[in-house]
């Protein structure tokens, strides 16, 4: 055993939470290490958010150039286009490697120390890491919990041979004939579409009666009808029972109790995540739980005196960029400042094709919690932007209280809308109303006019409808 380290706080998990709340616990001058067992960055930068969106925008560069080797309206003739998986994986991992540096620049920029190991919580205050050179006692004032969250298996069908997990699926050495995706949910979705684009026979299987059902039925449809263009076939209402005897096909029940065989050269298991929470000596603290994830409060604060967590590990949603604020407030918690984690809201993207974005409350959310709202949307088949990007399907949607016109939520739908995404969640954090949005000139030719004109049609009097 080595000499024992000691700091301040101590942050378990690199990812966009654990290496925020060290590199701004730094900035304040918070003696600060933090324990990684990977590469910093964690699962989003590693093997989540960033290589599955460069794997989407190569897919649709693929995708597009294959449409004009056929018939392009654009007037564009491309000849025989061909992907190298190998060289897009390489630019992938470019990438990643590039943001990973970056991300240890920083930490060394603030001063953190970057411990490389995997930490077994002792006590409160105390982790012994298991690194390259041996066992290293870290004893701390305050302990951060960042440790992440991992795929969800599936009893009936384990990960291992064909069956995969969206991390395999970033790093596919070859595309598969045939791909059966387990689970229709954003991470199914996302990779589902990228393996269809760049060839493969995709099947999705879906326990609820729709995709992505935690999105409301308005905003899955346009995302429901370009699947089935694109040739993905989806079986809804049906329970995976698992492989069959020879391993290359998966045994599905209908809802009529009816089994069929779908063959697959490789399965993406991706019915979810869940927090990290077992195998790191986690039990030892006793922490109160919500299911299996950590109970914390309105500061990040678990039940024990200066423990906190942060991220996946607490639950739903599990946003990279709500990891990432909640970091920053406990690191300068910890700096003596008075901070609590109440946003007004949230933003969530999911990155199909058509890409879908929201913020704040539904039609349903805000119904059920008894306001009486106006509820209006602009479709993008109106707007200039869409059309120059072939693209007119979609709309945007505002949800606003009808007594004052204060808006609690927006939704979107359609190609590019992800970038709206900070102009939802702004003009909700600063209580806009309708009048608000309205009333600010947007530029013109963009996405973004479609966020005034629904608030122009909320308030009776839309331009260009």
């Amino acid at each position: 055993m080595r000499e024992i380290l000691s700091t301040t706080l101590l942050i378990i998990g690199g990812g966009p939470g654990g290496y925020v709340a060290a590199i701004r616990a730094g900035q304040l001058g918070v003696p600060t290490i933090i324990v990684e067992g990977s590469q910093p960055g964690g699962t989003c930068l590693n093997i989540g958010c960033i290589p599955s969106k460069a794997w989407i925008h190569a897919a649709g560069e693929y995708e597009r150039a294959c449409q004009q080797a056929h018939v392009s309206t654009l007037g564009i003739s491309v000849q025989h286009p061909s992907i190298d998986s190998a060289q897009t994986l390489a630019w992938k991992d470019g990438i990643v490697s590039r943001l990973t540096a970056g991300v240890e620049a920083l930490l060394k920029k603030a001063g953190v120390r970057l411990v490389r190991g995997w930490a077994r919580v002792l006590d409160g205050k105390t982790v012994e890491v298991k690194t390259d050179e041996g066992a290293q006692r870290i004893q701390c004032e305050h302990l951060l919990l960042a440790a992440g969250s991992e795929p969800m298996p599936l009893p009936s069908m384990p990960f291992g041979d064909r069956v995969i997990s969206s991390t395999e699926a970033l790093s596919p050495r070859q595309i598969p004939k045939r791909l059966v995706v387990v689970g229709g949910g954003y991470i199914g979705l996302e990779l589902g579409t990228v393996y269809r684009k760049l060839g493969a026979e995709v099947s999705v299987v879906e326990a609820q009666d729709r995709i992505l059902p935690s999105y409301d039925a308005d905003l899955t449809q346009p995302v429901s009808k370009a699947l089935g263009r694109m040739g993905i076939t989806l079986h809804l209402k049906s329970k995976v029972l698992g492989l069959n005897a020879a391993g290359d096909a998966v045994r599905v029940q209908g809802e009529t109790g009816t089994e069929t065989l779908l063959p697959a050269d490789q399965v993406l298991l991706a019915i979810g995540r869940r927090p990290r929470t077992q195998g790191w000596g986690l039990e030892s603290l006793q922490l109160s739980r919500s299911g299996n994830a950590l109970r914390i409060d309105e500061q990040c604060r678990t039940s024990m005196r200066n423990v906190w967590a942060i991220g996946d590990i607490t639950g739903e949603p599990m946003l990279a960029h709500r990891a990432m604020a909640q970091g920053e407030m406990v690191a300068e918690l910890v700096a003596g400042r008075k901070r609590r984690f109440t946003p007004a809201a949230i933003p969530a993207v999911c990155f199909t094709d058509p890409e879908i974005v929201t913020a704040g409350l539904g039609p349903s959310h805000a119904k059920e919690a008894g306001l009486d709202c106006i509820v209006s949307q602009f479709p993008f088949s109106a707007n200039g932007r869409a059309m120059t990007l072939e693209s007119n399907e979609g709309f945007v949607r505002v949800v606003a209280r009808r007594d004052n016109h204060l808006i609690v939520g927006w939704q979107a739908v359609g190609r590019g809308v992800s970038e709206l995404s900070a102009a939802f969640s702004q003009s909700l954090e600063m209580g806009a109303r309708l009048e608000d949005v309205a009333g600010t000139i947007h530029a013109h030719p963009t996405l973004g006019e479609a966020i005034q004109e629904a608030a122009l049609r909320a308030l009776g009097h839309a331009l260009h409808l």
